[in-house]
């Protein structure tokens, strides 16, 4: 019985003829299966005889199953390696990819440029308190920035806006979204021993929506405190840094003296600009006209002394810039609510691959 099965399963030319084999030898119904079912009405001695020749024909004939099927899988195998190829000269299937939106890249070229230049990254809460905000920075009670047609306030515990008691006699700070992000040199004056030299970029927001403004938007400042700084080291450090990021040696800066409460003096800084083909392009030795790219200053006495320093030994600089406004000039938009809509089509248009990490020796913009 063994040898006619043994050579029934090696004669098996496929798989579904070596199943039934199986089916025929070990199934439910099968002759080694009716086998073992009569050792139970076996003697004992009947038993020790016949027990082990049918559990050696069924070891015998499963192995023998194993086997041919191994040969017959790995010959069904050999032949479709045979029949299918695969072109490895065709290009692979693009995966989908996402995109650096450019406020974020503009952020990461402010911060490679600044660190250069010995800057350090500084970070500030969103929802900030009236005095780091606006009193800190010599704004005073009266000023329209404090307005609610311009600030976002946020309502106390009892739903409204006006000031509460702090519970010692002090009127409670309110609480706002920042307006800006100078409430982190504040921040970082107060803990932080001069010498310092820092940038903060991050959100910002006011009650104002066009073309050119939205409710929440991006700025960077910068600032300086050191002993003996000057105007000078203001203007050199705002020439190198638009140099570096619109990545031209022929900038052309004008400084306007302005006003601010937190600086004095103040300048607006504007970037020369020449017409290509009816756009403005920042640069050009003999600029066409020009365009104010931000604020800056000689940080306040009264500020740096809210912060705990003596402004007669520590002087310093401020300047600060919208990066949403950064990114309009250098890439070439002309509408900013479009950087807030979430539309797929304006972002794989304008945004930056993962890779294009910018670098000062390759470009900010690469």
């Amino acid at each position: 019985m063994r040898d006619h099965m043994l050579t029934a399963i090696a004669a098996a030319s496929g798989l579904d003829a070596l199943d039934a084999c199986r089916v025929e030898a070990l199934g439910k119904q099968g002759t080694i299966t009716a086998l073992l079912k009569t050792l139970g009405k076996m003697t004992s001695d009947e038993r020790l005889v016949q027990g082990p020749l049918i559990q050696g024909l069924r070891e015998a004939v499963a192995n023998g199953i194993a086997e041919r099927k191994a040969t017959l899988e790995r010959a069904a195998l050999d032949a479709r390696l045979a029949s299918e190829t695969l072109d490895m000269t065709l290009p692979a299937d693009a995966t989908p990819a996402g995109t650096i939106h450019p406020v974020s890249q503009v952020m990461d070229e402010l911060a490679e440029i600044f660190a250069d230049l010995g800057f350090a990254v500084a970070t500030g809460p969103e929802i900030e308190d009236d005095w780091h905000n606006f009193t800190a920075l010599n704004i005073p009670e009266s000023h329209p920035a404090r307005a609610m047609h311009d600030t976002f306030y946020m309502a106390s515990s009892d739903g409204k806006l006006d000031d509460a008691d702090a519970g010692d006699g002090e009127p409670a700070r309110r609480m706002l979204l920042r307006t800006h992000t100078s409430p982190v040199q504040i921040r970082t004056m107060l803990n932080q021993k001069p010498p310092i030299r820092i940038i903060a970029p991050g959100r910002t927001y006011r009650s104002d929506s066009d073309a050119t403004h939205t409710p929440m938007f991006h700025q960077v400042e910068g600032l300086v405190i050191d002993k003996g700084i000057t105007l000078g080291h203001l203007k050199w450090t705002l020439e190198t840094f638009v140099k570096a990021f619109f990545e031209r040696d022929d900038i052309v800066l004008r400084l306007r003296p302005s006003y601010f409460p937190f600086t004095e003096p103040s300048v607006e800084i504007d970037v020369g600009y020449t017409l290509v083909k009816g756009k403005r392009v920042v640069g050009g030795a003999e600029p066409d006209g020009w365009l104010e790219i931000l604020g800056s200053g000689m940080v306040h006495r009264k500020v740096i002394e809210a912060c705990g320093l003596d402004p007669d030994e520590w002087q310093g600089f401020a300047f600060g810039c919208g990066i949403d406004r950064l990114a309009m000039l250098k890439y070439g938009m002309d509408d900013l609510r479009p950087f807030f809509d979430g539309d797929i089509r304006w972002l794989k248009h304008y945004g930056f691959s993962s890779l294009d990490v910018p670098t000062l020796s390759g470009g900010v913009g690469a």
